[in-house]
């Protein structure tokens, strides 16, 4: 076994992913976030309901060593009102698992040493040369305290800002105009991450681990079918991989030479969702499912 498949311990089931027994729950409080209330299969993790005043709204796979999200999976809305200020909170039921579950605001003072060992905080963003990388972002949530929610660091990878402010932003824009026009029932969206093949890269104080790549699919099993040309492929479902590292190979996603040389090297490659799990499954040597039955709208 490499030593990537070791620490991840990632394994594939018929049914669910294994959990250790110090996972802070499971996802039954928030099925609904998923498509046919099915999480995606293949990867192991602390399974995260986020909770926000007292609602479930949305859901991550969170990883203990890694201090980050596999993924954040979540219920698209269009975007209504400014973006909120950024308030980042914290998970306490990662640091203490009798917590009560509502993610909570960074206090300004020092930090318990249970919520600094169990979870990524501030302190690791900051005079870092990353920034923290929203995988279920603000811009596709209607509510205030929807969008709020969503700035919580178990929520955020560190993220090179060529990625976040460029192609990866415009990516979860086009995602936006198009589930906002076509979409016309529940739009299921699902953005993880991919690490290096072998050795991890953190952040500076070697307690958060940076992925390599960004990847993000959708789920739409009922669109508009007077669907432009070019977006006949885009429905039911379509997906992305983006580059976080100028320097990784082009295999899975190639440099655009065009491209504005501040964004040069973080590229986004659109592509079918089969294409996706293809990839996810070579890197994590495990079979990736995202969503039941690739979306296809059968039972």
């Amino acid at each position: 076994m490499s030593d990537l498949s070791a620490a991840l311990v990632l394994v594939f089931t018929a049914g669910w992913c294994v959990m250790c027994a110090a996972d802070v729950g499971d996802f039954a409080p928030c099925l609904q976030v998923f498509y046919k209330s099915w999480p995606p299969k293949g990867l192991a993790g602390t399974p995260i309901c986020q909770r926000y005043y007292n609602q479930y709204r949305f859901a991550s796979l969170y990883s203990r060593p890694r201090r980050s999200p596999w993924f954040s999976a979540y219920l698209y809305s269009a975007p209504a009102g400014k973006r909120p200020t950024a308030c980042w909170k914290f998970e306490p039921q990662l640091a203490y698992p009798g917590a009560d579950g509502n993610m909570v605001p960074f206090p300004p003072g020092p930090l318990d040493q249970n919520v600094v060992d169990s979870q990524a905080v501030e302190l690791d963003y900051i005079n870092s040369t990353y920034s923290r990388g929203h995988l279920n972002p603000s811009l596709h949530h209607q509510s205030h305290e929807d969008r709020s929610a969503t700035f919580t660091l178990t929520n955020v990878v560190p993220q090179k800002v060529g990625s976040n402010d460029g192609p990866w932003e415009a990516l979860e824009q086009t995602v936006n105009t198009t589930l906002a026009a076509y979409c016309l029932g529940e739009a299921h969206v699902v953005t993880g991450v991919i690490p290096y093949q072998s050795d991890e890269h953190w952040l500076k104080n070697h307690r958060v681990a940076v992925p390599e790549y960004l990847w993000s699919a959708y789920c739409c099993p009922n669109y508009n079918n007077s669907l432009p040309e070019e977006l006949r492929d885009a429905f039911p479902t379509y997906a992305a991989i983006g580059r976080n590292d100028r320097n990784s190979t082009e295999e899975i996603v190639p440099v655009s030479q065009t491209a504005k040389k501040q964004f040069r090297g973080f590229d986004v490659r659109q592509m079918p969702l089969e294409t996706l799990e293809k990839y996810l499954k070579d890197r994590f040597s495990a079979a990736v499912s995202v969503f039941y039955e690739q979306c296809s709208g059968s039972d």
